[in-house]
């Protein structure tokens, strides 16, 4: 089985979707299915506006056909709804191929905090965007259900993973801040909150690990805090096992790799109870979800970091990309056992 992945989301951007499909495309193989990917790299692109880290692509419905045409996948999978998932949509539906989407990002709330754009217009939009696809794929029974409530249609979980070699607890601390260490990992922009964990009255040392338009701001105004800028691979895993607890003041999050990622490294989690914490951290016992965040991350101090190492075990990529297969398989009516080349009449 071959299934061509469609992003605005790619490398050398740092986020959740792009771990995903990057997990996604290792771990395919071992079901005999290959990923292909369409993204930026393939267009020009220009800056977003307020946001220059992310490039916006210039798709074309000409090049995204060839390329459709050239690699002859079984499905097409729409992962963002940027300009190439826009147009990855538009070409397919034209010509009849087959295709699924995901739904990774609240764009409604995320807009809302950045401009006055009611969103229940926004929502309408993605609704029309998502509808017309042959499933879309959540990432957690919370998102689902919201999204049911909204009008969609066809919805199907998969869940993520997290790479338990890379991150695991350390026996010894890499870095060095005076304990207890408050940690905070993700994007630096208004949407996540971070404000929220930055104006905390907490002992001990906050640490945040991340970039985006609001660092400088947040930076200058909270002096306090270590601003250590984006950490990859083995140097963010000893960030994680530097730390006591991972605050997580996102209220805008579908799931939160980073969640699962700092469970794995021993690290109880502090959050709102909100879509995200909810789905990931539940009744396990492995965080602390609460109104008032400062008392969660207290509280989190209690949790003990062998239970949440155990509890992060149960989420791999292996299974993550088992479901995001049979979804595609079963959204287009494929038995796992005599997957067909969909879009072998339509090339």
């Amino acid at each position: 089985m071959r299934v061509l992945v469609a992003t605005d989301a790619w490398r050398p951007q740092v986020n959740g979707v792009v771990r995903s499909l990057e997990y996604l495309a290792s771990e395919a193989p071992s079901f005999g299915a290959a990923i292909d990917f369409l993204t930026p790299s393939d267009f020009r692109t220009v800056p977003l506006p307020g946001y220059r880290e992310i490039r916006l692509a210039l798709a074309s419905a000409g090049r995204i056909e060839r390329a459709i045409t050239r690699m002859r996948p079984d499905s097409v999978h729409i992962a963002t709804e940027g300009p190439i998932g826009w147009m990855t949509r538009y070409v397919c539906q034209t010509r009849g191929y087959p295709f699924t989407t995901s739904y990774h990002t609240r764009f409604p709330e995320y807009l809302a905090a950045r401009l006055p754009v009611p969103p229940k217009w926004s929502y309408a939009a993605l609704r029309r965007f998502h509808n017309s696809s042959d499933g879309t794929m959540v990432g957690s029974p919370t998102l689902e259900q919201s999204l049911k409530a909204h009008g969609f249609r066809n919805l199907m979980l998969w869940s993520r993973g997290v790479d338990a070699e890379l991150f695991r607890p350390l026996t010894e601390r890499p870095l060095a801040f005076p304990a207890p260490v408050f940690l905070y990992v993700g994007r630096i922009a208004v949407e996540k909150n971070l404000e929220a964990f930055l104006n905390l009255d907490l002992p001990g040392s906050k640490v945040v690990v991340g970039d985006g338009p609001s660092r400088a701001n947040l930076q200058s105004r909270f002096p306090q805090a270590h601003f250590l800028g984006t950490r990859t691979g083995k140097a963010l895993a000893d960030v994680y096992a530097s730390a006591d607890v991972f605050v997580f003041p996102s209220r805008t999050d579908t799931f939160g790799m980073v969640i699962l990622e700092a469970l794995a490294c021993g690290l109880p989690v502090a959050a709102f109870p909100v879509m995200g914490p909810l789905d990931v951290i539940g009744k396990s016992g492995c965080g602390c979800l609460d109104t008032d965040l400062r008392r969660a991350a207290l509280a989190a101090l209690q949790v003990r970091r062998e239970e949440c190492r155990a509890y992060a075990l149960t989420f791999t990529w292996r299974e993550s990309v088992r479901q995001f297969l049979d979804n595609t398989r079963r959204a287009h009516g494929v038995q796992a056992e005599a997957a067909r080349p969909l879009l072998a009449n339509t090339c």
